[in-house]
């Protein structure tokens, strides 16, 4: 019966993704076709609106300015002067979003009231009023934009989140190893010298409060006495054996284990940012997820490699963690709130700019972003991307390669 239900999801799945790679062509396709008849050009380099013998020409301009409409007119093959046409044009974005555009004379040509910013993606309406008589335009003019269905997205694992407001932390990288913890570990010794009678452990066991360690007898009283463990641990040293004697050395190295600290090597350049008390994350080989440590000592001695030993405290309840693994360490040494962040992992490169793509409905669309600062998987947004906006954070590339598919152009 598992069979049964994996192969019917699987068979979902495949057909979904059959569904998303037709969309794809059919959209690449409609795209092709568009690029075949591209829109005539005028002497600027703009698109050429005719109607009947009035004719438009319509360019964004961006040299030495930030992106602007300006349009030259003409009628019946006769540049008109700027002062004789009322024009005005308005922009549809995804969403629904609306910017008029107004314009004013300007030496031959007529120049849009406002800037014309990325993406380049919209519907445009225009109309143009010479002597009485109005003009009307509608073309689409879409870049870095397709659509999805949601339960193919689904199936693509394509994941989002709501742009928003975050708490940025700080960190410094460090290197070092798990040890135990020295409050949390006993040398035993003999309190009375003598002669080991018998060892009632091994090295490695693991032993609860209260136990017998050792029994010795004693050289004065030639009578025996026992050693019990002062803690829970293990057994991390046995350096006795019967019939030896104590001399006044180390019998067994007991450690609780559910306390470990990690010794972690600073620069020096770092040692005055990092504070008692500040939070680590610790990650290494065989450890699954970061796990969390809190600083509690910092050395003022000074290592032969010219390092700093940070200590942090763990805790190892689950005890899957061991002395002598070496780790990474990121260190918390700042923390501040920004006003508008996006995961790292939304991130994808798109002409020449970073962007993320944002969601509308099933509709994806290229945000170009200016950003700001970095920490951890966040990045600060300083523009290009409002508060609240739904937008890819997981494979996100896939986005990125149907869009590039599409090959919708960045038409000036």
């Amino acid at each position: 019966m598992k069979k049964r239900l994996h192969t019917t999801g699987l068979a979902l799945i495949l057909s979904m993704l059959m569904v998303f790679s037709h969309s794809a062509l059919s959209f690449e396709g409609s795209k092709g076709e568009e690029a075949e008849q591209a829109p005539e050009k005028g002497p600027h380099n703009g698109r050429l609106l005719k109607d009947g013998g009035f004719v438009l020409e319509l360019a964004i301009f961006e040299t030495g300015v930030p992106p602007e409409f300006r349009v030259w007119v003409s009628n019946n093959g006769e540049q008109l002067k700027p002062t004789d046409v009322e024009l005005k044009i308005t922009l549809t974005r995804l969403g629904g979003i609306e910017d008029n555009i107004n314009f004013t004379p300007q030496g031959d040509f007529l120049r849009g009231d406002m800037v014309i910013y990325e993406p380049h993606s919209f519907v445009v309406s225009i109309n143009a009023n010479y002597q009485g008589q109005l003009h009307h335009w509608q073309y689409d003019n879409l870049e870095g934009r397709t659509s999805i269905e949601s339960a193919v997205a689904e199936a693509l694992n394509i994941g989002t989140s709501v742009a928003g407001p975050q708490v940025f932390k700080e960190t410094v990288s460090a290197f070092g190893k798990l040890a135990n913890h020295p409050e949390k570990t006993r040398h035993v010794t003999a309190r009375f010298e003598g002669a080991i009678k018998k060892v009632h452990v091994s090295l490695g066991q693991r032993i609860k409060q209260g136990k017998p360690l050792v029994t010795i007898e004693s050289n004065e009283s030639l009578k025996s006495y026992t050693i019990y463990a002062p803690i829970d641990g293990v057994i991390t040293q046995r350096n006795a054996n019967p019939g030896e004697q104590t001399k006044g050395r180390v019998l067994l190295t007991l450690a609780n284990s559910r306390f470990l600290v990690s010794e972690l090597a600073v620069f020096p350049s770092d040692r005055q940012r990092i504070k008692l008390g500040a939070k680590v994350w610790l990650s290494g080989k065989g450890i699954d997820q970061p796990v969390a440590g809190v600083i509690t000592q910092i050395d003022n001695l000074v290592q032969a490699n010219q390092s700093i030993i940070v200590r942090a405290a763990l805790n190892n309840e689950a005890e899957n963690l061991l002395a002598g693994t070496f780790v990474k360490a990121n260190i918390e040494v700042a923390e501040y709130p920004v006003e508008l962040a996006v995961k790292r992992s939304g991130l994808q490169a798109f002409r020449d700019f970073t962007v993320v793509f944002e969601k509308i409905g099933n509709e994806y669309e290229v945000r170009m972003l200016e950003l700001g600062r970095v920490a951890g998987d966040w990045v600060e947004v300083l523009g290009g991307l409002k508060a609240g906006a739904q937008y890819v954070s997981d494979n996100s590339y896939i986005i990125k390669a149907d869009i590039e598919k599409s090959g919708a152009s960045h038409d000036h």
